[in-house]
Protein backbone atom coordinates (compact mmCIF):
# COMPACT_ATOMS: atom_id res chain seq x y z
CA UNK A 1 0.00 0.00 0.00
CA UNK A 2 1.42 3.52 -0.97
CA UNK A 3 1.81 6.44 1.71
CA UNK A 4 -1.48 8.01 -0.33
CA UNK A 5 -3.38 4.95 0.00
CA UNK A 6 -2.62 4.90 3.72
CA UNK A 7 -3.24 8.41 4.27
CA UNK A 8 -6.76 8.07 2.24
CA UNK A 9 -7.77 5.43 4.71
CA UNK A 10 -6.73 6.77 7.76
CA UNK A 11 -8.84 9.82 6.73
CA UNK A 12 -11.96 7.76 5.88
CA UNK A 13 -11.98 5.97 9.40
CA UNK A 14 -11.48 9.41 10.97
CA UNK A 15 -14.57 10.41 8.76
CA UNK A 16 -16.51 7.41 9.75
CA UNK A 17 -15.18 8.08 13.77
CA UNK A 18 -16.20 11.64 13.74
CA UNK A 19 -19.86 10.42 11.71
CA UNK A 20 -20.52 7.92 14.59
CA UNK A 21 -20.14 10.34 17.51
CA UNK A 22 -21.74 12.92 15.89
CA UNK A 23 -25.30 10.42 15.40
CA UNK A 24 -25.08 9.21 18.92
CA UNK A 25 -24.98 12.95 20.39
CA UNK A 26 -27.72 14.26 17.71
CA UNK A 27 -29.47 11.32 18.52
CA UNK A 28 -29.54 11.59 22.44
CA UNK A 29 -29.72 15.42 21.87
CA UNK A 30 -33.23 15.52 19.17
CA UNK A 31 -34.37 12.43 18.94
CA UNK A 32 -34.96 9.70 16.39
CA UNK A 33 -36.21 12.16 13.92
CA UNK A 34 -32.83 14.51 13.74
CA UNK A 35 -31.94 14.71 10.21
CA UNK A 36 -28.95 12.93 8.76
CA UNK A 37 -27.68 16.47 7.38
CA UNK A 38 -27.76 17.53 10.87
CA UNK A 39 -25.29 14.81 11.27
CA UNK A 40 -23.22 15.01 8.58
CA UNK A 41 -23.17 19.48 9.60
CA UNK A 42 -22.22 18.25 13.18
CA UNK A 43 -19.41 16.10 12.18
CA UNK A 44 -17.85 18.12 10.17
CA UNK A 45 -18.15 16.49 6.55
CA UNK A 46 -20.67 16.43 3.21
CA UNK A 47 -23.90 14.82 3.16
CA UNK A 48 -21.94 12.54 0.38
CA UNK A 49 -19.50 11.44 2.46
CA UNK A 50 -22.02 10.17 5.28
CA UNK A 51 -23.85 8.17 2.02
CA UNK A 52 -20.70 6.82 1.31
CA UNK A 53 -20.12 5.71 4.88
CA UNK A 54 -23.81 4.31 5.56
CA UNK A 55 -25.61 4.13 2.51
CA UNK A 56 -29.38 4.20 4.24
CA UNK A 57 -30.70 5.82 7.35
CA UNK A 58 -30.98 2.43 9.25
CA UNK A 59 -27.38 1.53 8.55
CA UNK A 60 -25.99 4.47 10.22
CA UNK A 61 -28.66 3.91 13.33
CA UNK A 62 -27.45 0.24 14.07
CA UNK A 63 -23.68 1.70 13.70
CA UNK A 64 -24.26 4.55 16.21
CA UNK A 65 -25.87 2.21 18.50
CA UNK A 66 -23.06 -0.20 18.10
CA UNK A 67 -20.46 2.66 18.70
CA UNK A 68 -22.36 3.74 21.94
CA UNK A 69 -22.39 0.08 23.15
CA UNK A 70 -18.90 0.10 22.48
CA UNK A 71 -17.81 3.04 24.17
CA UNK A 72 -20.21 1.48 27.06
CA UNK A 73 -18.13 -1.79 27.11
CA UNK A 74 -14.47 -0.24 26.80
CA UNK A 75 -15.64 2.30 30.06
CA UNK A 76 -15.68 -0.87 32.84
CA UNK A 77 -11.83 -0.77 32.11
CA UNK A 78 -11.04 2.48 32.12
CA UNK A 79 -12.82 3.02 35.21
CA UNK A 80 -11.10 0.25 36.99
CA UNK A 81 -7.42 1.30 36.05
CA UNK A 82 -8.15 4.48 38.25
CA UNK A 83 -10.37 3.63 41.03
CA UNK A 84 -11.11 0.92 43.55
CA UNK A 85 -13.71 -1.46 41.93
CA UNK A 86 -16.58 -0.23 43.82
CA UNK A 87 -16.21 3.49 43.19
CA UNK A 88 -15.38 2.31 39.55
CA UNK A 89 -18.54 0.29 39.70
CA UNK A 90 -20.55 3.54 40.00
CA UNK A 91 -19.17 5.38 38.07
CA UNK A 92 -19.41 2.81 35.17
CA UNK A 93 -22.80 2.84 36.11
CA UNK A 94 -23.38 6.48 35.59
CA UNK A 95 -22.05 5.92 31.84
CA UNK A 96 -25.18 2.89 31.90
CA UNK A 97 -27.22 5.64 32.04
CA UNK A 98 -26.38 7.77 29.24
CA UNK A 99 -26.47 4.29 27.44
CA UNK A 100 -30.07 3.85 28.29
CA UNK A 101 -30.78 7.84 27.36
CA UNK A 102 -29.00 7.42 24.00
CA UNK A 103 -31.21 4.40 23.36
CA UNK A 104 -34.05 5.55 24.58
CA UNK A 105 -34.06 8.69 22.29
CA UNK A 106 -33.07 6.35 19.32
CA UNK A 107 -36.91 5.01 19.84
CA UNK A 108 -38.13 3.83 16.98
CA UNK A 109 -35.42 4.60 14.90
CA UNK A 110 -33.45 2.07 16.30
CA UNK A 111 -36.31 -0.68 16.49
CA UNK A 112 -36.96 -0.42 13.05
CA UNK A 113 -33.33 -0.98 12.15
CA UNK A 114 -32.92 -3.52 14.69
CA UNK A 115 -34.83 -5.32 12.23
CA UNK A 116 -32.68 -5.66 9.57
CA UNK A 117 -30.35 -6.81 12.04
CA UNK A 118 -31.98 -8.96 14.24
CA UNK A 119 -28.68 -10.53 16.13
CA UNK A 120 -28.25 -6.84 17.30
CA UNK A 121 -30.02 -6.84 20.65
CA UNK A 122 -28.48 -10.07 21.86
CA UNK A 123 -24.90 -9.40 21.12
CA UNK A 124 -24.87 -6.12 22.80
CA UNK A 125 -26.52 -7.69 25.66
CA UNK A 126 -23.46 -10.33 26.04
CA UNK A 127 -21.24 -7.28 25.36
CA UNK A 128 -22.51 -5.13 28.21
CA UNK A 129 -22.77 -8.40 30.36
CA UNK A 130 -19.22 -9.02 29.99
CA UNK A 131 -18.34 -5.51 31.10
CA UNK A 132 -20.09 -5.51 34.39
CA UNK A 133 -18.85 -9.22 34.80
CA UNK A 134 -15.30 -7.39 34.63
CA UNK A 135 -16.32 -5.35 37.53
CA UNK A 136 -17.93 -7.46 39.87
CA UNK A 137 -15.47 -9.87 39.64
CA UNK A 138 -12.92 -7.18 40.50
CA UNK A 139 -15.04 -6.05 43.33
CA UNK A 140 -15.41 -9.46 44.10
CA UNK A 141 -11.68 -10.34 44.55
CA UNK A 142 -10.70 -7.02 46.59
CA UNK A 143 -13.10 -7.91 49.00
CA UNK A 144 -15.38 -4.44 47.99
CA UNK A 145 -18.42 -6.05 46.64
CA UNK A 146 -20.13 -9.48 47.63
CA UNK A 147 -19.42 -11.79 45.38
CA UNK A 148 -22.50 -13.86 45.39
CA UNK A 149 -24.36 -11.90 42.47
CA UNK A 150 -24.23 -12.51 39.04
CA UNK A 151 -24.46 -9.90 36.39
CA UNK A 152 -27.77 -10.38 34.90
CA UNK A 153 -29.23 -9.55 38.32
CA UNK A 154 -27.96 -6.40 38.38
CA UNK A 155 -29.42 -5.46 34.85
CA UNK A 156 -32.40 -6.79 35.69
CA UNK A 157 -32.19 -4.39 38.59
CA UNK A 158 -30.64 -1.22 36.75
CA UNK A 159 -32.97 -1.59 33.55
CA UNK A 160 -35.68 -0.32 36.09
CA UNK A 161 -33.69 3.47 34.74
CA UNK A 162 -35.75 2.44 31.50
CA UNK A 163 -38.98 3.19 33.03
CA UNK A 164 -38.38 5.92 34.65
CA UNK A 165 -40.27 9.28 33.57
CA UNK A 166 -38.38 11.49 31.44
CA UNK A 167 -37.58 15.03 32.94
CA UNK A 168 -35.51 17.66 34.58
CA UNK A 169 -35.12 15.72 37.45
CA UNK A 170 -34.35 12.42 35.50
CA UNK A 171 -31.08 12.12 36.36
CA UNK A 172 -30.94 13.28 39.66
CA UNK A 173 -33.73 10.25 40.52
CA UNK A 174 -31.15 7.83 38.17
CA UNK A 175 -28.37 8.40 40.99
CA UNK A 176 -30.34 8.08 43.55
CA UNK A 177 -31.40 4.68 42.41
CA UNK A 178 -27.69 3.87 41.65
CA UNK A 179 -26.65 4.83 44.92
CA UNK A 180 -29.08 1.83 46.45
CA UNK A 181 -27.62 -0.82 43.82
CA UNK A 182 -24.08 -0.05 44.48
CA UNK A 183 -25.14 -0.07 48.72
CA UNK A 184 -26.75 -3.22 48.14
CA UNK A 185 -23.90 -5.41 46.26
CA UNK A 186 -21.19 -3.58 49.08
CA UNK A 187 -23.60 -4.86 51.54
CA UNK A 188 -21.92 -8.11 52.87
CA UNK A 189 -18.57 -8.18 51.15
CA UNK A 190 -15.68 -8.69 53.32
CA UNK A 191 -14.51 -5.15 53.27
CA UNK A 192 -17.66 -3.70 53.83
CA UNK A 193 -17.58 -2.42 57.22
CA UNK A 194 -14.76 0.16 56.17
CA UNK A 195 -16.62 0.93 52.85
CA UNK A 196 -16.37 4.28 51.36
CA UNK A 197 -19.62 6.41 50.71
CA UNK A 198 -18.92 7.58 47.61
CA UNK A 199 -20.61 9.68 44.68
CA UNK A 200 -19.67 8.95 40.86
CA UNK A 201 -16.64 11.77 41.32
CA UNK A 202 -14.85 9.82 44.32
CA UNK A 203 -15.63 12.82 46.67
CA UNK A 204 -16.62 11.05 50.31
CA UNK A 205 -20.99 11.52 50.33
CA UNK A 206 -22.55 12.88 53.58
CA UNK A 207 -24.22 10.66 55.73
CA UNK A 208 -27.66 11.30 56.48
CA UNK A 209 -28.43 11.73 59.99
CA UNK A 210 -29.92 9.44 62.24
CA UNK A 211 -33.21 9.87 63.74
CA UNK A 212 -33.72 8.31 67.44
CA UNK A 213 -36.87 7.45 68.96
CA UNK A 214 -37.94 9.48 71.75
CA UNK A 215 -38.72 7.60 74.87
CA UNK A 216 -42.36 6.07 75.01
CA UNK A 217 -42.88 8.54 77.89
CA UNK A 218 -41.56 11.89 76.68
CA UNK A 219 -43.58 10.91 73.01
CA UNK A 220 -46.51 13.68 71.90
Amino acid sequence: MTVEAHALRADARRNREKLLAAATQAFAEEGDGVALETVAARAGVGIGTLYRHFPSRDALVVAAYRHEVDALCAAAAERLAGQPADAALRAWLERFADYIATKRAMGNALRAAAASDSPLFADTRERILGALRLLLDAGAASGTLRADVEPTDVVRVINGIWYLPSGPRWREDVGRMLDLVVDGLRYGAPDGVQQRRTSPTGRPKPRAPVRRRAPAGKRK
